[in-house]
């Protein structure tokens, strides 16, 4: 029972989490008429979509890139938000292999002159390449990456690049278990529109989002953390740092493990069962910021038989002040990570120094983290890609429901955050009209 001293208040819908699928499932449940609060746990909104500000450098958690064509861009049109960035080119790129860097096949004559592959290995991609807009990758749903890359590839060579290109577009390094239909529709949607590099960083994303839940008229309240939430045919009921909240639905846009802890019962199983199937994502991110980059083309690497990448974000967005750089790099961890954050540090910095050499005399900061988040749930072949994800409904409550990038047949990373909340928040609010309505 919650403190005689808090406050009480009811509203038809209120969401727990103020990310990207929180914020999204507020903005549309109010707009179809509920009453919505959003109660973040943090003092700023957009959890891992946020980025911290240093010295005019703007870091977001990690390499972020908006699928210009996936289903999150179109979500924020119809939010009203709308990201303005640079779109990066893999042109001049490396490809890092055997310990030396070589011309990145982004292209037929990149493809045609570089090192990296011997000339058989060569067709073998063009011939995928050429084929992929047009690929139906609904067949290779239950088929893992390793399963589906081996089928479509005849050499050694061309499935490790595959491998490390299915790795840049999902962000994820577990191809015995990750669906590999999914992981070629990702690719199609990179080779279709690229990606956009946010000006700014992802927090203005984040900001166009509050700003449109505000006018919405969502009351969003950070730093209020949600303790428990008790779920009954008749409502809600949900004890916050500052208050007890009365709510006809709730949805959880948090990890499915974070809201298993948050209920009891019938609801709490179930997500607990979810949070037992998910197969989370991590990376080793090291940010770097340069007072000026040491070789000014050299601007993206993927690592082929390493899983890494290294990208030049300030080269098309503004994430520095004039005349800076700010690098990207990261390693892909895989289901089972090593356990040694140092290692993995020194293996970027390694990468760098390939890719920058003298960079170390002008760094300016450096951040590293050991272990991000990528996302809480990676699609898994044995599910039949993200068509077998959970939510956003949870079938043993009518007015429980759930968004996040583990949720839903839509989309992966923040497409799926946005497309999922865009749902759930609908279904709160048509939950709670109708049962008004009775």
């Amino acid at each position: 029972m919650a403190p005689a001293t808090h406050e009480e208040s009811s509203v038809d819908v209120l969401v727990v989490g103020g990310g990207l699928a929180g914020l999204a499932a507020a903005t549309y449940a109010a707009r179809r008429g509920a009453s919505v609060t959003l109660l973040e746990k943090g003092r700023d909104l957009g959890g891992r979509a946020s980025t911290q500000t240093r010295d005019g450098f703007s870091l977001n958690q990690g390499a972020h890139a908006l699928y210009r064509s996936g289903i999150g861009h179109q979500v924020l049109r119809e939010l009203g938000v709308k990201p303005e960035g640079g779109v990066p080119s893999l042109s001049g790129g490396y490809a890092i292999a055997g310990g030396d860097k070589h011309t990145f096949p982004g292209g037929f004559l990149s493809l045609l002159s570089t090192s990296l592959l011997p000339w058989s290995a060569k067709m073998d991609v063009a011939r995928i390449l050429a084929t992929l807009p047009r690929l139906d990758t609904r067949p290779y749903e239950r088929a893992s990456v390793s399963e589906s890359i081996a089928a479509l590839t005849k050499s050694d060579e061309a499935r490790d690049l595959l491998h490390a290109l299915v790795r840049l577009s999902t962000y994820g390094n577990d191809p015995e278990r990750q669906s590999g239909g999914d992981a070629l529709a990702q690719l199609q949607l990179a080779f279709d529109a690229s990606v956009l590099y946010v000006h700014g960083g992802w927090s203005t994303i984040v900001e166009g989002l509050r700003q449109t839940a505000n006018e919405a008229g969502v009351e969003i309240r950070a730093g209020d953390r949600v303790d428990s939430v008790d779920v009954a045919p008749s409502g809600i009921e949900a004890h916050a740092s500052s208050r007890t909240i009365h709510a006809g639905a709730v949805v959880f846009a948090t990890g499915p493990r974070e809201a298993a802890e948050l209920t009891t019962g019938d609801v709490s199983e179930t997500l607990r069962g979810w949070a037992s199937e998910a197969a989370p994502a991590h990376a080793a991110c090291l940010d770097v910021c340069l007072d000026e980059l040491p070789v000014p083309r050299a601007t993206f690497a993927l690592g082929v038989d390493q899983p890494i990448y290294l990208s030049v974000h300030s080269a098309v967005s503004r994430l520095a002040p004039e005349g800076k750089s700010l690098v990207h790099c990261m390693k892909y961890l895989g289901p089972c990570p090593s356990g040694d954050p140092g290692a993995d540090e020194r293996e970027l910095e390694a990468a760098m120094d390939l890719l920058q050499p003298g960079w170390r005399a002008a760094v300016t900061h450096t951040r590293f983290l050991p272990k991000m988040l990528v996302t809480h749930g990676l699609p898994l072949a044995s599910a039949g890609g993200v068509g077998g994800r959970p939510g956003p409904s949870v079938s043993r409550a009518r007015n429980v429901f759930v968004a996040g990038d583990w949720v839903g047949p839509e989309g992966m990373l923040a497409d799926a955050s946005l497309a999922s909340g865009r749902r759930a928040g609908s279904l709160a609010a048509a939950a709670r009209i109708a049962a008004k309505a009775a």
